[in-house]
């Protein structure tokens, strides 16, 4: 489970939140726009997390990877953001 002061920390500014409780979190990056969905397989802990992702709205979500802790997952998709924007400038 997602413990709330983990929650807490996810930045608002980084991310739009779309919900966040205790056994998942969806959130969308606003420098590139894709969405990421964060399912913690793991109870009582967040010590198996599941992360998907999607670039549009409208698209399937796929497998992305998996982190041990929420904060583990922030830090994988704020790297991904930064290839997407830095190196692949694709966006």
């Amino acid at each position: 489970m997602f413990e709330q002061k983990s929650l807490n920390k996810i930045d608002g500014d980084y991310f739009n939140i779309i919900i966040a409780d205790s056994q998942d979190v969806t959130i969308q990056s606003r420098n590139t726009g894709h969405y990421w969905y964060l399912h913690c397989a793991g109870y009582p802990t967040e010590e198996a997390l599941v992360i998907f992702h999607k670039h549009r709205f409208k698209d399937w979500y796929h497998q992305h990877g998996h982190a041990r802790s929420l904060r583990q997952a922030i830090k994988s998709i704020v790297k991904h953001d930064d290839y997407q924007l830095n190196v692949r400038k694709c966006i």
